[in-house]
């Protein structure tokens, strides 16, 4: 009789490659390991050998890049969802993408389970499992961290040990790192103690320390095409290769870093350093267009729309009608943010340099300090002021009737 199958989302990180033996041992399944490509670069090599090393019976390694850049990433910025002021959402979003295609390919191996390395205390086990109800509800999830008798990532490396698999972390750098396209994230070890400050030389990946940066600005020039970016400096790019190079241009600026102490969906605050260089500029550049293309009530709306599509994608509520019903909203209002942005990136910090719109609200004729009479007449001002400020005007007079009648 054949095995029943089990998916497993596979990174060969230390967590995963310890699971493909346990479920082996625990469950009997056949395992088949899924590595989706999100941007995490070389961490792919030699995964297949890794893989079959450890027990799963095949890898497949799917790339991701482009769809989890035009159907995750750039619907984010386009929302100006950040989360808690700072977190850019670099493992939120990539994690619903990743989830899809677990279930893709669960569905055409005919798979009864499918099972991820998330820990209990994290937010990804949320998004995995929320994105596989939406999907397939009918599929079993094992999450190992909530029922197996490994507690720390030190016994996780134990275990490897003596299982006899290669894992790529030693018991001195136990960092919990997720890296893809978009940014790198890091927690865990010094960095739980939030009076620490991080150890920038030796902790970054993607992004310079400010302190080692040029003396000499970099200028930039981000183009949009309805919200979405299309060119850096007048050169049009396809979305993973625009994402590529801001990245590289950012991290040698020190662009991007966020040290930030956030709360987990699952109750407690977690402290983390993130970064992501090329995010932080596309959010710059976009903030800045927006400024020219829209109306101050559409502005001030989508400010808490995004607020409140940047929980959703924190929470691992991406296949929801809510989100999918805010993502049709911000499309209606990029209908018109079109042109391009400068900005000089200097020692980590970002500066607005000038910016164009194909349709520009701003109207130098109006807003001049010089005579505009045909468009904007000052004495129509009075009456304006009168009209708004007559509930003010009101209430004071009553204020003072108040007080006579009082004596």
């Amino acid at each position: 009789m054949s095995k029943e199958k089990v998916v497993l989302a596979y990174s060969g990180g230390l967590d995963t490659s310890i699971i493909i033996p346990w479920l082996i041992e625990n469950y009997g399944y056949e395992v088949i390991a899924v590595c989706g490509d999100v941007g995490q670069g070389k961490e792919t090599e030699g995964l297949e050998e890794r893989a079959l090393k450890s027990g799963a019976s095949k890898l497949y390694i799917e790339d991701l890049r482009d769809e989890y850049v035009k159907d995750f990433i750039f619907p984010t910025v386009k929302a100006g969802a950040v989360y808690e002021g700072k977190y850019l959402l670099g493992t939120s979003h990539a994690r619903p993408v990743i989830a899809k295609r677990l279930v893709e390919i669960a569905e055409k191996e005919g798979a009864v389970a499918i099972c991820h390395g998330a820990t209990g205390k994290g937010n990804d086990q949320v998004r995995f499992e929320l994105t596989i109800k939406a999907l397939a509800p009918h599929l079993k999830i094992i999450a190992p961290w909530r029922i197996w008798d490994i507690k720390s990532r030190e016994d996780a490396v134990d275990y490897a040990e003596a299982h006899g698999i290669e894992v790529p972390v030693t018991k001195k750098d136990l960092y919990s790192r997720d890296r893809n396209i978009w940014h790198i994230s890091h927690e865990g070890m010094d960095l739980e103690d939030p009076n620490n400050m991080p150890q920038y030389e030796n902790l970054l990946k993607l992004t310079t320390p400010p302190t080692k940066t040029p003396d000499e600005p970099k200028y930039i020039k981000i183009s949009f095409e309805k919200g979405i970016p299309v060119a850096i400096d007048d050169e049009k790019l396809e979305p993973v290769a625009l994402v590529e190079k801001l990245n590289k241009i950012g991290g040698e600026y020190g662009i991007g870093l966020a040290d930030i102490v956030e709360d987990r969906l699952v109750g407690m605050k977690s402290r983390g350093v993130y970064e992501t260089p090329g995010g932080t500029i596309l959010y710059a550049a976009h903030n800045e267009l927006e400024y020219l293309c829209l109306d101050r009530q559409t502005q001030a709306f989508k400010r808490h729309v995004g607020i409140k599509f940047a929980e959703l994608v924190y929470d691992g509520n991406w296949y929801t009608p809510l989100r999918e019903a805010l993502s049709a909203f911000v499309d209606s209002t990029q209908e018109y943010v079109t042109g391009d942005v400068k900005l000089m990136l200097y020692k980590g910090s970002i500066t607005p340099a000038g910016a164009t719109a194909k349709y520009s609200l701003y109207n130098e004729n109006i807003a001049s300090f010089g005579d505009s009479k045909e468009l904007y007449n000052h004495k129509d001002s009075e009456g304006f002021i009168n009209l708004f400020g007559l509930p003010l005007k009101v209430r004071a007079m009553m204020m003072k009737d108040a007080e006579k009648n009082d004596k």
